[in-house]
């Protein structure tokens, strides 16, 4: 948690300002919004060479080495900043995304050692510690950035050397406390029948989430529940601003959002263990189809995108957290790493489509239809739960459906 609250905060704290840094590097706006695409690609692509790593030795040496390449990312991204070179600062902003795929892998490392009655919990107590960094990054950047002035380093690449010492500082946490590495003493705790190294490649991983249809919800889960809410959230601004709204408005709509995407975890990690995961992603499906619905008939009333937004975040948490913790129960012990950096990369890069096509959608159709087909993704995802619930309903740990 301690490594998560250092971490969350190193990406908001700099990802705010990359696409103002991407305008001044090019010259132009029109490949402003690269930057962010460049670090969403770098999360997706670094995430199964680093689950990679963690399945062949250990949480440890992969969070560490991830942090370890958010910080030279960061590093690219300043010298970038410093010589004018939008080529390095793509590379930078990759490299930078190592950073928030450790972020994400933290949460199944929450999970290695919890009891398969406790584990939506584990995982929600990471994920809720997030919360600081979301909430205090993007208020830190001005501060970051007027710590420059006067340097030979741009003011807007200043929170990018604030986000690389984070991010040394989190791989510095990770390796001298996160003692003994959890998935390796889960393995050691397996049965003997799980312990074997062809259990451990990534083929394996995809095998046995070929081999489980609880598996396959889960990712479903996990990738449906963030590209539906990324596609609708990254275009609220721009509707916000075509109905009149300042940017002070649009920051506590977006303040509101991350409430409850991270705050309230912790109660669906709860409900997750208490009531069973398949509930839970229940909830999140109808959680995220109200928030598609009102926000996109918001139009001009500002009250209801807000509750639409909240809402929005509070449906990701339940499937974020649900679809983590299904995920882990379904495979076999020896196979998790692979099959976790299997989801985080399904979900970064689905999300990465989305959020591409949101901006055509919303360009062509308006934001209302954008909503609708960001709501329309969740019919498969609820239709194979309630098929899941009734062909598949024993859990193979234990815990509740």
């Amino acid at each position: 948690m301690a490594g998560q609250v250092l971490g969350g905060l190193g990406v908001p704290i700099s990802i705010a300002l990359a696409p103002v840094l991407a305008t001044e590097v090019s010259g132009t706006e029109a490949l402003s919004g690269f930057a962010s695409t460049a670090s969403v690609i770098g999360t997706a692509l670094l995430s199964l060479p680093l689950a990679a790593l963690m399945t062949a030795r250990g949480r440890r040496p992969g969070l560490v080495l991830a942090y370890g390449i958010g910080a030279v990312g960061a590093g690219l991204v300043v010298l970038a900043a410093t010589v004018g070179s939008f080529p390095l600062l793509l590379l930078g902003m990759a490299a930078f995304g190592a950073a928030s795929s450790a972020n994400l892998q933290a949460r199944f490392a929450a999970a290695d050692l919890a009891a398969p009655d406790r584990r939506a919990r584990a995982i929600s107590l990471v994920v809720w510690s997030s919360t600081l960094g979301a909430v205090l990054g993007p208020n830190l950047s001005a501060p970051a950035s007027r710590s420059f002035a006067g340097t030979s380093i741009p003011e807007t690449a200043g929170p990018f050397v604030w986000a690389a010492v984070v991010f040394v500082l989190t791989g510095t946490l990770i390796a001298v406390f996160l003692r003994p590495d959890p998935l390796l003493t889960a393995r050691a705790l397996a049965a003997p029948e799980e312990r074997t190294r062809e259990g451990h490649s990534i083929r394996a991983g995809i095998a046995a989430v070929k081999a489980s249809p609880r598996a396959r919800l889960a990712l479903l889960t996990v990738a449906v529940s963030h590209t539906t809410m990324v596609s609708i959230m990254v275009m609220t601004p721009v509707d916000l601003g075509h109905h009149g709204a300042g940017l002070e408005l649009v920051g506590l709509v977006i303040s509101g959002h991350i409430a409850g995407m991270f705050a309230f975890s912790p109660l669906m990690g709860w409900l997750a263990d208490r009531f069973g995961r398949l509930t839970v992603i229940g909830l999140a499906a109808g959680l995220l189809s109200v928030a598609a619905l009102l926000a996109g008939t918001a139009g001009p009333s500002h009250g209801r995108s807000a509750l639409g937004l909240f809402l929005l975040g509070l449906g990701w948490s339940a499937g974020m957290v649900s679809g983590s913790a299904l995920l882990t129960d379904s495979v076999p012990q020896a196979a998790r790493a692979a099959v976790q950096g299997l989801s985080d990369l399904t979900m970064n890069t689905a999300a990465g489509v989305g959020g591409a096509a949101a901006g055509v959608i919303m360009s062509q159709a308006g934001y209302g239809w954008l909503n609708a087909v960001g709501a329309s993704l969740l019919l498969p995802m609820a239709a194979l739960a309630l098929f899941t619930a009734r062909r598949h309903p024993a859990d193979p740990e234990g815990v509740s459906s």
